[in-house]
């Protein structure tokens, strides 16, 4: 009698879970099934790229780390030079899914790697090149001796910069098709690839910069060469990049979507890589590792909740174009109530971090100053309450007040960092508090701009 109850509420239980991913509209069916799958593989993700932090310090050193994460930062900025290209491929591919026009999708996806591939195998020609003529440990306050090892270290980072963003743009394929958890997967593979490399160098190896790169740097390309084979061999054979595809006209209508992602992209790349830049600079490299332990340990509970906000970007293109309003506006009030638990979360974790800073790092313990880490956790909230509703306005593709905003938060940000460095004396915790207040459009804008499209609907062009 028991034993049949027992098998009658896990049916029960069953036919539960199966109702969850099978009732609703399709583009809610998908999304839960993302959310989930997502979920697991990037808790993976981040419990990999947290390891990957005590395990990278004591195979060099802090200072060395955090010479890693500052010249990383900087040359990252040549991920801007795809000109908006794969930001605009998102979207102008899910458009062409949703009418179900096969050739019009090809022709958007041989387009955006015809051209990405072009600009960055001359961007990587010249920066290689020009990296040359910069005194890189002058630039980044790093220790005497080190410029042959630098030098390299570049090269390395210019070239895998490069050839990722030429073949990561099959993981914006699959995140237009509403597929999130399997770009994730993707990122997974190599991250567990890397992970065995860095172990495999702390036990055979004394602590290299050049090594450190090459593991980190090359591994990940390897992975997305072998997707983009597998990928465009199968699932997405109908889709796959061919030079007849290839058409210049719709590179113009990629950009002048992608355009205004590309300044997007531009306002976030200056925060993140002019952030650790300033630190070494004004500071030293050691509190570059520093702020990136506490930043890192904060980012992970944003991480967690963009797994659940993954598909609204694809998922807001679709109703969109099918004005489907209501339906958005659900979800943002879904998402809205979901923050609430992150919140309380982020609480705690700022309560508990010295200890956990303890527990997770181990021998590479460094002492953090407590500001930063308050303006970490102050930055993440703020920045996962953006997040919603700026996922939703990039989905629409009403972008020409984020694009203003974009401009001038950029150029505050920069103001008031160096103002709080050099006038008011502050540490290292003031350049996160500056990115902060300059997040303004994020946070304030951004939310009054869905309320005027979605429900007043109104005729002003500001917001469209």
């Amino acid at each position: 009698m028991y034993l049949t109850s027992v098998k009658r509420s896990v049916f029960n239980l069953g036919e539960e879970i199966k109702g969850f991913f099978s009732k609703g509209v399709q583009r809610s069916i998908e999304a839960k099934k993302n959310i989930v799958g997502s979920f697991l593989i990037k808790v993976a993700n981040m419990g990999i790229s947290l390891l990957l932090v005590p395990i990278t310090i004591n195979y060099v050193n802090p200072t060395q780390y955090g010479i890693w994460l500052t010249l990383t930062s900087m040359v990252a900025w040549v991920a801007l030079f795809d000109v908006g290209l794969t930001q605009g491929l998102r979207n102008k591919f899910a458009e062409a899914k949703a009418s179900k026009d096969q050739e019009l999708a090809r022709t958007y996806i041989s387009t955006t790697y015809y051209y990405v591939s072009l600009i960055f195998a001359l961007i990587g020609i010249l920066s290689i090149s020009a990296s040359y003529l910069v005194d890189w440990r002058s630039l980044i306050n790093a220790p005497l001796g080190s410029e042959n090892e630098l030098r390299y270290l570049v090269v390395i980072v210019i070239s895998y910069f490069c050839l990722q963003f030429i073949f990561q743009i099959i993981k914006v394929v699959i995140i237009s098709d509403q597929k999130p958890a399997l770009a994730s997967l993707i990122e997974l593979s190599g991250q567990i690839i890397v992970l065995g490399i860095v172990w495999l160098l702390t036990h055979f190896t004394a602590g290299s910069l050049i090594y450190l790169g090459l593991a980190i740097g090359v591994t990940p390309v390897l992975v997305l060469i072998v997707a983009n084979l597998y990928f465009f061999g199968g699932r997405y054979y109908e889709f796959r990049p061919s030079l007849a595809y290839v058409k210049k006209e719709y590179a113009s209508e990629l950009m002048t979507m992608g355009g205004k992602f590309f300044v997007l992209q531009l306002a976030s790349m200056i925060q993140y890589s002019t952030t650790l830049f300033l630190i070494a600079h004004y500071f030293d490299p050691e509190s570059v590792t520093s702020y990136n332990i506490a930043y890192k340990y904060f980012v992970s509970l944003q991480a967690i909740f963009m797994i659940f906000l993954t598909p609204l970007w694809s998922s807001t293109t679709d109703a969109y174009f099918m004005k489907d309003y209501n339906w958005i506006l659900k979800v943002i009030e879904k998402y809205l109530l979901l923050l609430i638990p992150f919140a309380i979360a982020g609480i705690l974790m700022l309560v508990f971090a010295d200890d956990v800073y303890h527990l997770w790092l181990g021998d590479a313990y460094l002492e953090i100053d407590n500001k930063i880490t308050v303006f970490c956790c102050i930055h993440m909230l703020v920045s996962m309450f953006s997040s919603v509703f700026v996922n939703v306005v990039n989905g629409m593709g009403t972008l020409k007040i984020q694009f203003i905003s974009s401009i001038i938060t950029s150029v505050f940000f920069i103001i008031l960092s160096y103002t709080f460095i050099n006038y008011f004396h502050f540490g290292v915790w003031s350049i996160v508090l500056a990115s902060i207040l300059s997040n303004v459009y994020g946070f304030a804008i951004s939310p009054i701009q869905v309320y005027k499209v979605l429900v007043e609907k109104t005729s002003s062009k500001i917001w469209y």
